[in-house]
């Protein structure tokens, strides 16, 4: 099993090269692209790990891999590798643990990657909230998890077909001795098959491919210059695009690099630096940003290399991930600085606690008295999905959907409202009418007194708002600045909205006094208004000519909050065409009525309605999509959403509707693998393994349709002399029980008719179309270079 390259730090801040390094928050000029946007440049990448097993998946490697230490015992407090827990809900299968029960009172159960719809459930989430590229970590595939990890990337590439999701092989060489015979092995007869799929992702035009690990100065990674940069360039011939995930001082060749590899690592296309475990606090991410990221991306730029930086939500476990702040923060730095993509550790990674897949809320849905942080362990609760959106919110931002922010966009949950009692604001989304360098209006919310949001320079007046996530009763207001500041006066107005638009006054403007010898506090009783954002209007301050504030709490009436509606349920889809899909829910309901409802794709409102049916248009066709609805009442509370529901719409007319869909076969050899009869390249093919008639190959058409016609093509060069291959087209609607749609018969590829094929037959109902060969004149195996299939 592979050893956690995750756990190697480096240094700490303290005598580290940071140590007597300025923090100031530098700005960057934007950077050029050394390549144009294609599945890494521009784009998302999360790295998959997929090393989930338990037993009785049927995985090769038995036990409970990557669940327990000892693998062949269930995983419980004592005997574990994770230290954060998932979120269970929409997983079909689940496994029994030996971790007490949850916190609710329910088994304790964890999935298995093993499992595909694992996998689709993962791959869906990547594309609800805009996660592009997976990066399936591959560890020395020469060992007892070789069969497994085999396995998994055939599931990967499965489910980023049918979700629309591209994918690479990233290989880690910790502890892989061998590593320079094996990785070039492993490549020619085993991955570089899955490239032939559409969803491999290519950049300029070539398979992706990243080597990880190559220059760290840990033990486990004891390699010398020569060998490393002899790998890169016979990959580089192979005609792949090369990323180094490399150490974080690279550039240096210090700390945890070792020295003498610059050459190898200026050989890589791409470049992404690790920075798990280097930084804890925002504070360090920013001194990273300035003495570190800034000359990576001159150099890089220099160079033409892409730069292709880490970014993590911070350890669970470890207290690092301030509901969010440190995640986004760490996005911002690598997007202001002009990075050419991004790359997330991890999307799945709950034995270190940097995942982003959906965790545990609370302990409520944790093994009880296991001590494994739920995601609202600094107190501010947060949604399962919160890290997801954080990342669809980058990414947006990433490609200039959003304007560059150092504020989070989106807060630590939707549609739950904040408790009746307490602080209303504590962790609630922010926003300003400016900032002063790292001194965001985040501040104002979180749970550290010294912390503080400050206006940027001009004149008064300021403002600053927080969104309490639902409507309240508002009648108490608490202003802090730190308790070690000098006196000062501020004027403020206190202003309340429903909406985040339409702004009506609470209190007016008045002198705010704060004063070090009662704490800097300020406590102003308010006239009882229902308001869900509260803006501090400032025109004044006798202290320092900018707007400061570093605790802002709101409280409300006990019993006064307007609950939002409840969920819609019961969702489904009632009809569907080529460009459009009809959905019908079952009404929520509410105490003062629900005004209207919401369509959502990912995170994105796709549609608004006031009854209980939409039709989304606009949508691509043989696409597959996921939805969800949620309802908002008069206050501009929204619900929590209703179930999901996926549909893939029709395919254009007369359209094939085999292209790009996922693909399976009887065998292969070399890299023609299925993948080639649906990737749209008139001269790749599938060809089987010789002399071992009978073969076949099909294709998953992603739901069931109406299927009348299929086209079979060779490539057309007149290299291909005539052949004849024996051929019958078979039809099954469940991937199992398959029946004749055209009958056995030979079939003659001419060049000089384009060397295709054409097989009608009786509209019939299928999804899955097989192709099975028992002879071919021309050569001892079955040869397909395109297989299409037509509604008629």
């Amino acid at each position: 099993m592979a050893v956690s390259r995750r756990r190697f730090v480096a240094s700490a801040l303290a005598g580290s090269a940071l140590a007597a390094v300025s923090t100031t928050d530098l700005l960057a000029s934007p950077a050029h692209a050394a390549s144009p946007p294609g599945d890494v440049v521009g784009k998302v990448t999360v790295g998959y790990q997929g090393w989930f097993s338990c037993p009785g998946d049927s995985a090769p490697i038995g036990g409970w891999w990557h669940w327990s230490r000892d693998r062949f015992q269930p995983p419980s407090p004592a005997n574990t590798t994770i230290v954060s827990w998932p979120d269970m809900r929409e997983y079909t299968r689940s496994y029994p643990t030996a971790y007490p029960s949850l916190g609710n009172g329910s088994p304790a159960t964890l999935f298995s990657s093993y499992d595909q719809q694992t996998v689709d459930t993962h791959f869906r989430w990547m594309q609800e909230y805009g996660c592009d590229t997976a990066a399936l970590q591959r560890f020395n595939p020469t060992g007892d998890e070789g069969p497994t990890r085999d396995a998994m990337t055939q599931k990967v590439r499965s489910a980023a077909e049918r979700y629309g999701r591209k994918f690479y092989i990233m290989y880690d060489v910790t502890d892989w001795l061998s590593f320079q015979t094996d990785i070039k092995t492993d490549w020619t007869t085993k991955m570089s098959a899955h490239t032939a799929s559409g969803a491999y992702a290519r950049q300029n035009g070539k398979p992706v491919v990243c080597i990880w690990g190559f220059g760290f100065s840990e033990p486990s990674r004891p390699f010398t210059p020569g060998p490393c940069l002899e790998v890169i360039n016979w990959f580089k011939a192979q005609g792949c695009y090369v990323i180094g995930g490399v150490p974080t001082w690279w550039r240096q060749g210090i700390e945890d690099s070792r020295p003498g590899f610059l050459d190898v690592y200026h050989a890589f296309h791409a470049i992404s630096p690790w920075m798990v475990y280097r930084a804890r606090t925002v504070e360090e991410l920013d001194s990273y940003y300035a003495n570190v990221n800034v000359g990576d991306m001159a150099d890089c730029a220099a160079r033409g290399i892409d730069y292709l930086p880490c970014v993590m939500p911070g350890d669970l476990a470890g207290g690092h991930r301030r509901h969010g702040d440190f995640y986004w923060r760490h996005i911002y730095n690598m997007v202001r600085l002009g990075s050419q993509g991004l790359y997330v550790s991890m999307f799945d990674e709950y034995n270190e606690g940097n995942q982003i897949a959906k965790t545990s809320e609370t302990q409520a849905t944790t093994p009880a008295g296991a001590s494994i942080r739920a995601l609202d362990e600094d107190g501010v609760a947060c949604s399962s999905d919160y890290y997801l959106r954080i990342t669809a919110d980058g990414g947006r931002m990433l490609k200039g959907q959003l304007a560059l922010t150092a504020v989070r966009p989106t807060p630590p949950t939707v549609g739950t409202p904040p408790p009746t009692s307490g602080d209303l604001a504590a962790g609630r989304s922010t926003s300003a009418s400016s900032q002063n360098g790292p001194f965001v209006a985040s501040n104002a919310v979180d749970s550290d007194a010294g912390s503080y949001w400050e206006s940027g320079g001009g004149s008064f007046p300021h403002w600053w708002q927080v969104d309490l996530g639902a409507s309240q009763q508002v009648n108490r207001l608490v202003v802090r600045l730190p308790a070690g500041w000098g006196a000062r006066t501020q004027t403020i107005t206190v202003q309340g909205s429903v909406d985040g638009n339409s702004f009506s006054t609470i209190a007016g403007a008045s002198a705010f006094a704060f004063d070090p010898a009662t704490g800097n506090t300020v406590t102003r009783t308010l006239t009882t208004t229902t308001a869900r954002h509260i803006r501090l209007s400032i025109a004044g301050n006798t202290g320092w000519p900018a707007g400061q504030l570093a605790k802002v709490e709101v409280y409300a009436s006990s019993g006064t909050t307007d609950n939002p509606p409840t969920a819609p349920s019961g969702l489904t889809s009632t009809g569907r065409t080529a460009s459009s899909v009809s959905l019908a829910w079952t009404a929520s309901t509410d105490d003062k009525g629900v005004t209207g409802y919401q369509v959502r794709q990912g995170g994105t409102v796709v549609t608004t309605v006031t009854g209980t049916i939409a039709t989304v248009s606009g949508l691509a066709a043989s696409t597959p999509y996921t939805f969800t609805v949620v309802a908002r009442d008069a206050a501009g509370n929204t619900s929590t959403a209703s179930n999901a529901v996926t549909v893939t719409t029709d395919a254009a007319a007369n359209s094939d509707l085999a292209r790009g869909r996922s693909t399976s076969e009887s065998s292969h050899v070399q890299s023609y693998g299925s993948g080639n009869v649906v990737d749209g390249d008139a001269n790749s093919y599938w060809e089987s393994a010789n002399n071992a008639f009978p073969q076949w190959v099909q294709v998953d058409l992603g739901a069931t349709r109406t299927v009348g016609r299929v086209v079979l093509k060779l490539p057309p060069s007149s290299a291909w002399a005539t052949r004849t291959q024996t051929i019958a087209v078979t039809g099954s609607t469940d991937g199992g029980s398959f029946g004749t749609l055209v009958g056995s018969a030979g079939r003659t590829f001419d060049p000089s008719t384009g060397n295709q094929v054409t097989l009608t037959f009786s509209a019939a109902q299928t999804r899955y179309v097989r192709i099975t060969v028992t002879g071919n004149t021309g050569w001892p195996a079955g040869q397909l270079a395109a297989l299409e299939v037509y509604a008629s």
